[in-house]
């Protein structure tokens, strides 16, 4: 109920706060700008938006404010912390796009270009963006005084710490993307401008405008990133999961744009050597667009590279540290598979077009199939290699990493998938050549029969050794792990305290026999006694003997020295807390006359849904990522 609420109120103090915010600017824009047209209705639109928001505002924040100071779990509330930093966002980021617009029309007027021509705000004039920067910057002040007394207060400091880092990334990738957008523009500058025949003001502008992204953007990631790494001295920011989710993100989308634009460049190489009727000019000119998005990439590919291996190195748990590497190095695998997968289909191809159709050489479409499948084996398979085998080796080996390296979640993920994908296309291929053939018999119609039949001969004959490889690769990862489970197990010694009736032990000798069938384990029954020679690793037992255990049998529990393993039962008045605020909410419900439901601990509710916005945003970057490389295959 309080979360409802807390999100009601927080909502509409946010949505009410950018109407107030933007109807201030938009009234002072119209009071101080040049424009005469319909200056009534916008200063009627401005003072209307100011007139109904200020009173909802100002209702709401001042009901949160004053909640916030006399309870300390609204004061710590994950949702105030969101709250309050998009409050930030929403002010500093109108403050740094209308400086570029400011910025960017004040260069483009010194080269004596058209400010129109202009990144953003080409059609705004300087008091515009002044007045912008001004009222938001005033508003962004107030707000950060209000968090800066906040953090100097706070009674629990994890949700507020988890929304700030969440804070610093967005700022980090926004200063970024800048520079990644800037450096493009004027590799690509350069590229037009060595060519002789393509000068001009059309071609200027995207100089300046690089300029401007980069003044504004550097600054903003640099700082952005030196307070990240900064921060790196805390033990919970070198175990963030955003922290790794994002290096994940800026390696894995400079490894896919890279690999694309330098297939793409290599195609367009092939391509001139073939003979694609192109100048030299023309040709410089063309390979300028995959080189200036390539490099800039292959920079944060590089850079946060380098710092994705150092997250991992974080994480002093050997095993849990080589799943982190894992989930990259398997990623990589899959891209670099398909990619050489429909390499080497091409290729065929190229060949049966070379025995089946008739001059088939001085048609332009063998340079082009054969540029391009050249250009995917060669970004494909390199990529394949260095990152399928050391894992294939890793899951080979021996031992504690070995096993785990089989047991991965991430590795049958890969593997499954693969074969789904083969599966699939098997079906799909032998598809295409049954029917072709009983369309044939039937009399239909047969034109390019001998080409098609013998593309999908060879596709489908691709898929099944695709499938087959991977497949041979999952047996034999069960059969290594069944010999290292079943020689674990046997070594393994379990006791299973049971009550008088016998009932407990039957039942985990029963689902051990399902689970774990080689595991050693001895019920012992407690009315006999503990026997003085019994061995054992674990003790399993129920929680009602934890509670109630008789006094010999309570000594011996409090004594052993190995894992206790307690099962939660039914026991008539006992309740398993997970926390003490669990147990505080639990005493609050039964003197309300509420029944118990004890949840497990976990990350709050708002932390999870930080946790999807931060996802959602990073899906957004890499589709952003994934339609350039698209589009760099289809050409520019």
């Amino acid at each position: 109920m309080k979360t409802i609420r807390r999100l009601y109120f927080y909502a509409i103090a946010f949505i009410s706060m950018e109407v107030v915010l933007w109807g201030i600017i938009s009234l002072l824009r119209s009071m101080l700008g040049n424009v005469i047209v319909d200056s009534a209705s916008a200063l009627a639109q401005a003072l209307s938006l100011i007139l109904v928001g200020v009173p909802i505002f100002l209702f709401h924040w001042l009901w949160a404010q004053r909640i916030s100071a006399k309870d300390d779990e609204e004061k710590s509330a994950s949702l105030r912390a969101v709250f309050l930093y998009g409050i930030l966002l929403g002010t500093l980021i109108p403050v740094v796009q209308n400086l570029l617009a400011l910025i960017n029309r004040t260069f483009l007027s010194a080269a004596s270009l058209y400010v129109s021509r202009a990144i953003l705000g080409g059609t705004q004039t300087w008091v515009d963006n002044l007045i912008a920067i001004v009222i938001n910057l005033l508003i962004a002040a107030y707000f950060w005084n209000v968090l800066q007394n906040e953090w100097r207060t706070l009674p629990e400091k994890e949700n507020f710490a988890e929304i700030r880092r969440l804070y610093r990334f967005v700022w980090m990738l926004y200063g970024l993307m800048m520079i990644i957008f800037g450096a493009q523009q004027a590799l690509s500058y350069a590229f037009t401008f060595s060519t002789a025949d393509i000068l001009g003001a059309i071609g200027r502008e995207t100089a300046v405008n690089a300029i401007a992204l980069l003044v504004i953007g550097a600054p903003i990631w640099f700082y952005s990133w030196r307070i990240i790494q900064d921060a790196l001295s805390d033990s919970a920011e070198q175990e963030s999961l955003l922290r790794l989710g994002i290096l994940y993100l800026l390696s894995l989308g400079g490894v896919i744009v890279v690999l694309t634009t330098g297939g793409n460049l290599l195609y367009m190489i092939l391509m001139h050597i073939f003979g694609d009727q192109k100048t030299f000019a023309e040709f410089v000119q063309s390979i300028g667009g995959p080189i200036s998005i390539g490099v800039p990439f292959a920079v944060i590919w590089a850079y946060y590279g380098n710092w994705l291996h150092q997250q991992f190195a974080f994480d002093e748990n050997p095993p849990r540290r080589a799943g982190k590497q894992r989930l990259y190095l398997y990623i990589l695998a899959f891209l670099g598979l398909f990619a050489s997968f429909f390499a080497i289909v091409s290729l065929v191809s190229v060949l049966i077009e070379l025995g089946t159709v008739e001059n088939y050489l001085s048609v332009s479409g063998f340079n082009d199939s054969l540029s391009s499948a050249l250009s995917f084996l060669a970004a494909g398979l390199p990529l394949w290699l260095l990152t399928w085998r050391p894992m294939q080796s890793h899951a080979l080996e021996d031992g504690a990493l070995g096993d785990h390296a089989r047991r991965s979640v991430i590795r049958k993920t890969y593997l499954y998938l693969v074969m789904f994908v083969a599966v699939i296309g098997g079906m799909v291929s032998a598809g295409i050549l049954i029917f072709t053939l009983i369309n044939a018999a039937l009399g239909g119609d047969t034109y390019d029969f001998l080409n098609t039949i013998l593309n999908s001969l060879q596709t489908f004959i691709l898929f099944v050794v695709l499938l087959l490889y991977h497949l041979s690769a999952l047996r034999k990862d069960g059969e290594l792990h069944a010999d290292e489970l079943e020689a674990k197990q046997k070594e393994f010694n379990l006791v299973v305290l049971d009550h008088s009736d016998g009932k407990f032990g039957e039942a985990v000798k029963s689902a051990l026999t399902k689970r774990a069938p080689n595991l050693s384990v001895n019920v012992v029954n407690i009315k006999d006694g503990i026997p003085a020679e019994l061995k054992a690793d674990a003790i399993l037992f129920s929680g009602n003997l934890l509670v109630d255990a008789p006094k010999n049998i309570e000594a011996w529990i409090h004594s052993f020295t190995g894992s206790k393993l307690v099962v939660t039962d039914d026991a008539a008045g006992v309740f398993w807390m997970s926390d003490t605020q669990q147990a505080v909410e639990s005493a609050r419900a039964l003197a309300e006359g509420e029944q118990i439901r004890p949840q497990s601990k976990g990350t709050s509710t708002w932390t999870y849904i930080a946790y999807v916005f931060a996802a959602l945003f990073a899906l957004q970057v890499l589709f952003i990522l994934l339609t350039l490389g698209v589009s760099l295959v289809r050409g520019f």
